[in-house]
């Protein structure tokens, strides 16, 4: 069914219809009284309705914008807009589009199991790490060493707990790795604008749930366990993207975070497995 389209015009635009006209390109409305409350332009089907209400000059020259752009639709047959094809276009060229950004959705990693493995770790040169203050007078810290025989009481051993996340991700097996009767864990950590660096950290609270963010720090303590095959692990920090735990070739050097690629390696093995239950 033919209709007629209105729209609703502020009186105040009225006054300044000459800059809509130079933006638009079309004729004067006949609308000789200012006062009166409709006016008939030069388009047979269009109306546009002065209105008393204050809007917002924004919207006037949209509205205005629109009629000029009805001027150059195809005419129906019929020779009228349904109000279907004005109901659309109103949508396709007035109503502004507004994106909606994504809630930002905090990470929860829960432990997975009441278990933990133990075991001590060796790098792919058969370096074992050990700790710093077991062999010298130094700051806590680990080292990778090739220990001989009779020196096992120098290995560290770790417990890995491993935990469940609450997104999706495929980038390995989130773990923390405790060191065993102490309350010491490993933890990549960033100071400032430095880069990240590897501490042993240590924690009272507990570690059953660890919320990204978290104000302790603790998901400092969360990497991903990758396993290469079924032999190698490699370590990522979680909350520190491409960074790795990682070991150099020569003895006695430190454990450190480094990103990949690197000369040094990132790849584990995890000797002397034992499960304990926690």
């Amino acid at each position: 069914m033919a209709c007629q389209g209105h729209f609703i015009l502020p009186s105040g635009a009225l006054q300044k219809d000459a800059m809509y006209s130079e933006m638009a390109g079309f004729d004067e409305l006949d609308c000789p009284d200012h006062l009166a409350m409709r006016c008939q332009c030069d388009m047979q089907d269009i109306k546009l309705e002065v209105s008393l209400h204050p809007h917002s000059l924004r919207r006037a020259v949209n509205i205005v914008i629109a009629v000029e752009r009805l001027k150059h639709i195809r005419e129906m047959s019929s020779g009228k807009l349904c109000e279907d094809a004005l109901l659309n276009f109103i949508l396709e060229n007035v109503i502004e589009e507004r994106l909606a950004k994504p809630l930002a959705v905090t990470s929860v990693y829960s432990k997975e199991t009441q278990t933990s493995l133990q075991c001590t770790i060796c790098d792919k040169y058969k370096k074992t790490l050990v700790q710093s203050n077991k062999l010298a007078n130094e700051d806590l810290h680990l080292k990778a060493v090739t220990l001989s025989a009779g020196t096992d009481q120098y290995k560290v051993q770790f417990n890995m707990s491993t935990y469940v996340a609450s997104q999706p991700q495929n980038k390995g097996q989130p773990v923390c790795l405790g060191i065993s009767k102490t309350n010491f864990y490993i933890s990549c950590t960033q100071s400032g604008a430095s880069s990240p660096v590897l501490l042993l950290k240590e924690v009272s609270g507990s570690l059953n749930t660890i919320k990204e963010g978290d104000p302790n720090g603790y998901d400092n303590l969360l990497f991903y366990r990758k396993q290469s095959g079924s032999y190698y692990n490699s370590f990522e920090s979680v909350k520190y993207p491409g960074w790795f735990i990682t070991t150099a070739f020569d003895d006695w050097k430190r454990v450190e975070m480094y990103q990949v690629p690197t000369d040094r390696t990132t790849n584990f093995t995890l000797e002397d497995q034992k499960e304990l239950r926690v």
